[in-house]
């Protein structure tokens, strides 16, 4: 079962920002675009490498009014298991997450999913690339971003005319 165009299910973590614990729940992403980025375990190999990558676009993620939070990002504990639980990608039996990231709008709906094995990392750009097509797309209302669609480049108006022309 999808869960793009469901909204965001209400949970609270303790999160290290800036040096510090801090109290986060959904109330604290309302309003604006939101990644929630999921990683299966602490020190191992392929983990450093996506959180590393995810803080390189930091920047430009803010820059698009995305919250990821400060450490460049939020780091949220999720003990109980509910933020896992919540998005479908807690691993039973096991404990762990699988690799998985998802974007929010500003009224909480769920636009993007992407979840990879354990064993393959996820790429910050083309996150970047889709946050922008999904801003696009809800900014513009009748237009589409087609396959590998870049901030400034041609979108389409859905119609049955562009079937067998594409």
């Amino acid at each position: 079962m999808s869960i793009v165009g469901t909204k965001l299910l209400p949970f609270q973590a303790t999160a290290y920002h800036q040096g510090k614990f801090v109290d986060v729940s959904d109330a604290d992403v309302i309003g604006k675009w939101g990644v929630f980025f999921f990683y299966p375990a602490d020190f191992t190999f392929v983990c450093p490498t996506e959180l590393e990558d995810l803080a390189n676009i930091y920047e430009e993620l803010q820059g698009l009014g995305v919250e990821v939070g400060k450490i460049n990002y939020y780091m949220l504990g999720d003990q109980n298991h509910t933020i896992s639980n919540n998005f479908g990608i807690l691993r039973e039996g096991v404990g762990l997450a699988d690799r998985g990231t998802f974007v929010t709008d500003p009224d909480g709906t769920i636009q993007l999913v992407e979840i990879t094995p354990e064993g393959v990392g996820r790429n910050a750009a083309e996150l970047l690339r889709k946050i922008k097509a999904a801003k696009y797309w809800r900014e513009n209302p009748g237009q589409v971003c087609p396959a590998k669609w870049e901030e400034g480049g041609e979108t389409l108006a859905p119609s049955f005319d562009l079937v067998g022309k594409i």
